[in-house]
C-alpha cells in the first residue's frame, strides 16, 4: 500500500519539476523577446539613421545640383580689348634733324619738351624758328608736335575706341579754332589709321599767319601737329601748299615714332607693319590717359615771334 502512495509522491513531484522547468524556460524567453526587440529597434533606428543620411546627402545633392540648375550663373566680370600700343616716343626725337630742317630752319635745336606727370601717356615737344632779315622783314615759324596714348578701362571703352573719339574732336577743334579764315579739311593717306589735315588763315598783330593742323591716329595713340608760319615786316608770306606738305610729313614721321617706340619697325598707313606691336598688351585699367586729353594744347596756341626771340 504505501509503494503506490510513493509513486504518487514521486509523479507529484516529476510534475512539479516539469511545470518549474517550463515556467523557468518561459521566462526566460520573456526575458529574451524585450532584448530581441531592443536590438531589432536599435538595428532599425541604426538603419533608418543611415538612410536617412543618406537621403539627406542625397537630397543636398539632388537640391544643390537642382539649385546649381535653376539659379542664373554668376554674371562674368567686364572685358575690353587691349590696348595695342603700350609706350610713347621721346617727343623731340620723333623727327629726323632734315625734317626738322626743313620746317624750322633756324631753330632745330630749340626743342622743349612739354610738361607731363605721365610721360607713357601724353607728350608733346614745340619748335620755333625766326629768320631776321633786317630790314627786308622775317620768315617765322612754329611747330608743335603732341602725343596722347589712350589705355583700355572697363568703365570707358577700349584705348581704340576712345582714341577715335579724340580724333574726332581733335579735327572739330581745328575746324572751329577762334579767329579761322578759309577753313578747309581734306584727308591724309599714309599716316596711320586715320588722318586730317585742316589749313586756316589766322590774322594777327604780327601778321597773316598760315595754320596747319594734322591730326592722325594709329591704333590708341592720336598724333597732332599744329604747324604755322608767316612773313614779318614785310616778308612774303609763305603758301599754304608748302607749310602743308611739310606738317604732312612731320605728321607722317610722328606716327611712325609712336609704332617703332612700340616695336614695329614701319607705320601703320606708311608700310604693311603688323597690326599688333611685339610690346606687352595688359589690359590694366588707367585713367592717366583720359586725363591728359582733357590737358591736350588747344589748336589756337601759337606763339608770338617775340616769345620765339626769348626761347
Amino acid at each position: 500500500m504505501q509503494r503506490p502512495a510513493q509513486r504518487d509522491r514521486r509523479d507529484e513531484r516529476e510534475r512539479r519539476d516539469r511545470r518549474a522547468k517550463s515556467l523557468s524556460r518561459v521566462l526566460v524567453c520573456a526575458a529574451a523577446v524585450p532584448v530581441m526587440l531592443i536590438v531589432a529597434g536599435c538595428s532599425s533606428d541604426s538603419g533608418s539613421d543611415d538612410a536617412g543620411s543618406g537621403s539627406g546627402s542625397n537630397s543636398g545633392s539632388s537640391s544643390s545640383s537642382s539649385s546649381g540648375g535653376t539659379s542664373p550663373s554668376a554674371s562674368p566680370s567686364p572685358t575690353v580689348q587691349a590696348a595695342a600700343y603700350k609706350a610713347l616716343p621721346k617727343p623731340c626725337a620723333v623727327l629726323s634733324k632734315k625734317s626738322l630742317g626743313e620746317l624750322v630752319p633756324e631753330g632745330t635745336k630749340s626743342g622743349k619738351e612739354g610738361t607731363t606727370d605721365d610721360t607713357a601717356a601724353r607728350a608733346s615737344c614745340s619748335w620755333s624758328s625766326l629768320d631776321n632779315n633786317g630790314v627786308k622783314g622775317s620768315q617765322f615759324r612754329w611747330l608743335n608736335v603732341s602725343l596722347l596714348r589712350f589705355e583700355s578701362d572697363t568703365s570707358r571703352g577700349s584705348g581704340d575706341k576712345q582714341a577715335q573719339a579724340y580724333y574726332a574732336k581733335q579735327i572739330q577743334d581745328a575746324q572751329s579754332a577762334e579767329g579761322a579764315k578759309n577753313a578747309k579739311s581734306s584727308p591724309l593717306a599714309g599716316a596711320g589709321d586715320e588722318a586730317t589735315t585742316v589749313t586756316y588763315d589766322l590774322k594777327k598783330k604780327e601778321g597773316a599767319f598760315k595754320q596747319q593742323t594734322v591730326v592722325a591716329r594709329v591704333e590708341n595713340v592720336v598724333v597732332t601737329v599744329d604747324y604755322n608760319g608767316a612773313g614779318l615786316a614785310g616778308e612774303k608770306t609763305p603758301s599754304t601748299q608748302s607749310l602743308t606738305k611739310l606738317a604732312e610729313k612731320a605728321a607722317k614721321e610722328s606716327v611712325a615714332a609712336v609704332s617703332a617706340a612700340n616695336g614695329e619697325g614701319t607705320a601703320k598707313g606708311g608700310g604693311t607693319p603688323s597690326s599688333s606691336p611685339s610690346a606687352s598688351k595688359s589690359a590694366s585699367p588707367s585713367k592717366s590717359a583720359s586725363k591728359s586729353a582733357a590737358k591736350a594744347p588747344s589748336r589756337s596756341a601759337s606763339p608770338s615771334p617775340s616769345a620765339a626771340k626769348k626761347s
